[in-house]
């Protein structure tokens, strides 16, 4: 079963980023054993990369995309108790791909599910919609650590 919308303050309890690198807004559902999660990007021609990327016709990143889908994922497993306290680190992407633009106005839809986990590595599943559209997929593999 899913638990509630996750807004944006509480999101921060999890995740040490912050403007203007803390890429999600809301967790709209969570597994309650942290195996599935869906996060909300809004995205904004006020963010900074669209200065450069690109003039006159603004893209966002596609690192930055792939960044916004390890952040929903970190979000379910540091809202784990036994991983509170903890930082999600990348430990490597792969079969990543990018399908569509994403531009300001569009609200990306991210889709994360765990898709195994052995003793602090794990890896995940990851979906990035504008829509019903894919925008890009990757598989994220993750490193727990401590935060100190």
């Amino acid at each position: 079963m899913a638990e509630k919308v996750i807004e944006n303050d509480e999101i921060q309890r999890y995740l040490p980023h912050r403007y203007p690198f803390l890429l999600v807004d809301r967790i709209l559902e969570l597994d309650e054993d942290g195996s599935r999660m869906v996060g909300l990007k809004n995205v904004s021609a006020n963010e900074p990369h669209f200065q450069g990327h690109f003039p006159g016709r603004p893209i966002m990143p596609g690192v930055l995309i792939i960044e916004a889908m390890a952040q929903v994922g970190a979000v379910g497993l540091l809202k784990q108790p036994e991983n509170q306290g903890k930082l999600a680190l990348f430990a490597g992407i792969e079969k990543a791909r990018f399908r569509q633009m994403v531009v300001p106005g569009d609200q990306l839809r991210i889709e994360v599910k765990l898709l195994g986990r052995r003793g602090r590595i794990g890896r995940s599943e990851a979906k990035a919609y504008v829509g019903d559209k894919l925008a890009a997929e990757a598989e994220l593999v993750f490193a727990l650590t401590d935060m100190a």
